[in-house]
């Protein structure tokens, strides 16, 4: 791509697409005729490729019925170990150590169940006050479950500014109490990057397992768990991803804990040679798949075959690349164009530390949302005060943000947000 000085011209987005090497993948994508889609970060958008890969799924059920466990392109019954050895070089793991299974919770849990072992005085779990709320019903339920009151062994660092997190205060909290830690890898509101190798190898010099909860990152950031030694991951599969509402999420474990229990059993964590032998006696798999707990949702794991064959042909370096150039094009045009309208820009600048979207603040942030939305943005609230801006790099052109910029810079000025209540709607 041609290297040029920021420039706040529709000629200059107009440039930037016409350099950009993924700009075909676009083509591929269902978009809102004449919209704009930058929600990408909480659902990715429908493929060509991923409605084939589930009408596929659905013909095979039409044509085989029981048989397609067995028979076909893709048979049932491998699905989930395909799968995962698709996801597994966008997390840097061995196709062994990923598994398509579940849900982002329902991995949680599984996960703390079997990695969770207190014992002595090591009795608490570790995780920050900014990640998302349902991986904290998790880890409290789970405490519960052992016995433990949340308000005393769930231990949750403070941010000192309500956007970020210091890996020095993460760090401070890593002491001889904590059993088990479990973090974001980028926190969903202001889009922080933590340092996961940094963090990974303080956690192990102190004898603690860590585990990190991928969904804002899986598909816009590469990652290498496995070089970086961190014991477990999850993440969904329905955001960058783009395999559709409800698609079943993943799980990643390193190979070093293969052979452990899992802490919730199921049938199809077996050995997939015994699994049909119906012993009463449970055999794990030898990989990641031994964290499967029931029967795979065929149809909802189907999308993703198509939906993961662009991120083969894109590579995530290249994705990443330009995940960085479009956010922080954004974050340059909103500073010039939307000076003086009380917005504030809430992620991290810098690349090293930012994820996928852009945090953009403002006091009617609900509103605004809404206001976007009538004039064909779709953006993303988060309470009290965020809108998320994400321009997802297979689909998303630099003129898409321009002219979303544009279009907030016009509502502002004629003020149109103020139609509507600054209160969020049943889904935000």
């Amino acid at each position: 791509m041609k290297e040029s000085p920021f420039l706040s011209t529709e000629e200059y987005a107009l440039e930037l697409d016409n350099g950009d090497d993924l700009a075909r993948f676009r083509e591929e994508f269902y978009l809102p005729d004449g919209g704009i889609y930058l929600d990408g970060n909480s659902l990715g958008m429908l493929s060509v490729r991923a409605e084939r890969s589930l009408l596929d799924a659905l013909n095979d059920w039409k044509r085989m019925g029981i048989d397609g466990w067995t028979q076909g392109e893709r048979p049932w019954f491998y699905q989930a170990e395909r799968l995962g050895a698709c996801l597994a070089p966008l997390v840097g793991a061995d196709a062994e150590e990923v598994i398509v299974s579940g849900s982002t919770t329902l991995n949680l849990h599984q996960l703390v169940s079997t990695f969770y072992q207190p014992e002595g005085n090591r009795t608490k779990i570790l995780a920050d006050e900014l990640t998302f709320p349902s991986d904290i019903y998790a880890l409290q339920s789970q405490l519960r479950l052992r016995g433990f009151d949340p308000d005393e062994h769930l231990l949750l660092t403070a941010s000192r500014d309500g956007r970020f997190l210091e890996e020095d205060d993460l760090i401070a909290c890593m002491n001889e109490e904590i059993a088990l830690i479990v973090l974001p890898t980028v926190l969903y509101r202001s889009g922080q990057l933590l340092d996961i190798p940094r963090l990974t190898e303080e956690a192990h010099k102190r004898g603690i397992m860590i585990g990190f909860d991928g969904c804002h990152s899986v598909g816009a950031i590469p990652h290498w768990f496995s070089e970086w030694d961190v014991d477990f991951a999850f993440w969904c599969s329905y955001k960058y991803l783009n395999g559709g509402p409800g698609s079943v999420g993943a799980l990643y474990v390193n190979r070093r804990h293969f052979g452990r229990l899992p802490g919730l059993a199921g049938w199809f964590g077996s050995d997939k040679g015994k699994q049909f032998d119906m012993e009463l006696s449970f055999l794990p798999a030898q990989t990641a798949g031994a964290y499967q707990i029931g029967t795979p949702h065929i149809l909802s794991m189907a999308p993703l075959f198509g939906a993961l064959s662009m991120f083969e042909e894109a590579g995530i370096d290249r994705i990443r690349q330009k995940s960085l150039r479009q956010t922080g094009y954004l974050m340059e045009l909103l500073a010039v164009e939307l000076s003086g309208h009380g917005f504030a820009i809430g992620n991290p600048p810098g690349d090293a530390r930012r994820g996928g979207h852009v945090c953009l603040e403002h006091p009617e942030a609900a509103r605004i949302c809404k206001a976007l939305k009538e004039n064909g943005v779709i953006p993303d609230f988060r309470a009290p005060n965020v809108i998320r801006l994400a321009p997802v790099a297979l689909y998303t052109s630099y003129h898409d943000v321009w002219r979303a910029v544009q279009i907030l810079k016009r509502i502002m000025e004629e003020r149109t947000y103020e139609r509507y209540e600054n209160k969020r709607g049943v889904v935000a």
